[in-house]
């Protein structure tokens, strides 16, 4: 049994290990595990922390077999998007996304949730499939509600508990659900108590948060205490990442895109491109730019997710676009043997192969982009296909 998760690692820390260890008490420990994650960018709007190699082979590193990449449009989307891959994936289903990669691969989805239950989700999840969700959630939105707030009210109104939505990892889990659902995914969910708080400002000892160990690297913080130490050592001596050391770089794009280019930005529907091209011509920094644009009606993560596609050069036709390969970045001997049964596609393709496909082309455009924002001072361009595989030859089960 092949068992997937859908993940950033930023940065990869006990409660990660603690997931895997758990796959392996319930299912065997001769269970592979697959994990599709978010490259040099994640789905809050920001840079990586640490470099998506590093990431992926601290992964491999504790215990993970395959991990694969996340195109930066799945990356940089919504819930939906994250989940399934594209925000427009029930149309246009994006062949490169979390749950039609992992779908090839592997028997059941693993995620987190604060409620664990399997039957919830799903009922949560077809009811906002359903043809009676779509009017219901026009009802709530045209009262003024953010969109999360109109989606928890439509559901409500169908009879179910809004609440379920609250929280950011049963909202992920019912994204996942959804995109099982509406792909006819033969991967079952697999959903686990998520402990600790998504929201901690201080990490828990043994469940700590990936935002509160950021923060904790942004004040000068020691984390190692909160990392296996295999996922410590790939990160000793790493160079970080953070959005604002590439400030600068990101204002400029703003303030010379046209008005054509703000247009055909993702997340921009509702004139909210329009906004952001203003605040852009009139504000000093990016938290100024932010806060002009955010409102009641759209969230933090938006904006953030619209600025960083504004300075990638991401337009809303980008984010639909099909991609036909997926990259692999580190596997052990047990992975190899699970990408031996689909070798014959082609769809996996090695981080820095050369590729005849314009998707190419945007990728290593992302990977120099993404030295920017290293925080002691700017990289040298990466996006020169020079990445190497990590390949564990010995599995270690943690």
């Amino acid at each position: 049994m092949n068992v997937g998760i859908i993940c950033e690692y930023n940065p990869f820390h006990l409660g990660h290990r603690k997931q895997i260890v758990r796959i392996r008490e319930d299912f065997g420990a001769d269970t592979g595990v697959v994990c599709a994650m978010s490259g040099n960018f994640v789905q809050r709007g920001h840079p990586a922390i640490f470099d998506k190699m590093r990431r992926a082979e601290a992964a491999v590193r504790c215990g993970a077999d395959l991990v694969v990449e996340l195109p930066v449009p799945s990356a940089l989307s919504s819930a939906e998007g994250f989940a399934a891959g594209g925000d427009d994936y029930v149309t246009k289903p994006f062949s490169a996304g979390g749950v039609s990669t992992l779908s090839r691969l592997c028997d059941g989805l693993c995620f987190g949730a604060e409620s664990p239950d399997s039957e919830e989700l799903l009922t949560a999840a077809q009811a906002l499939l359903s043809e009676d969700f779509p009017p219901r959630l026009r009802e709530q939105m045209a009262t003024g509600k953010s969109f999360p707030a109109a989606r928890q009210g439509a559901l409500e109104a169908m009879g179910l508990s809004g609440s379920l939505l609250e929280s950011p990892n049963n909202i992920l889990a019912v994204e996942y659900c959804k995109a099982i659902l509406a792909q006819h995914s033969p991967m079952r969910p697999l959903p686990i108590l998520r402990e600790g708080s998504y929201h901690a400002q201080t990490p828990d000892a043994e469940n700590p948060s990936a935002s509160s160990l950021r923060l904790c690297l942004e004040q000068g913080t020691d984390i190692t205490p909160y990392l296996p130490r295999e996922a410590a050592r790939c990160f000793e001596n790493a160079p970080r990442h953070a959005l604002l050391s590439g400030e600068r770089a990101v204002l400029y794009r703003l303030r010379t895109m046209t008005e054509a280019e703000f247009e055909a930005l993702p997340f921009g529907s509702e004139g909210l491109w329009r906004k952001l091209m203003h605040a852009a011509r009139q504000e000093a920094s990016l938290e100024a730019v932010a806060a002009a644009v955010k409102s009641k009606r759209y969230t933090r993560s938006r904006i953030n997710r619209m600025i960083l596609c504004a300075f990638l050069g991401i337009s809303q036709a980008q984010m639909v676009t099909e991609i036909p390969y997926v990259r692999i970045l580190a596997f052990n001997d047990r992975g190899r043997e699970i990408l031996r049964s689909v070798k014959k596609e082609g769809f996996f393709r090695n981080a820095g192969q050369p590729i005849d496909h314009p998707f190419q082309d945007l990728e290593r455009r992302w990977e120099n982009l993404y030295s920017l924002f290293q925080t002691d001072a700017p990289g040298a361009p990466g996006g020169n296909g020079k990445e190497r595989v990590f390949f564990q030859s010995k599995f270690t089960n943690p």
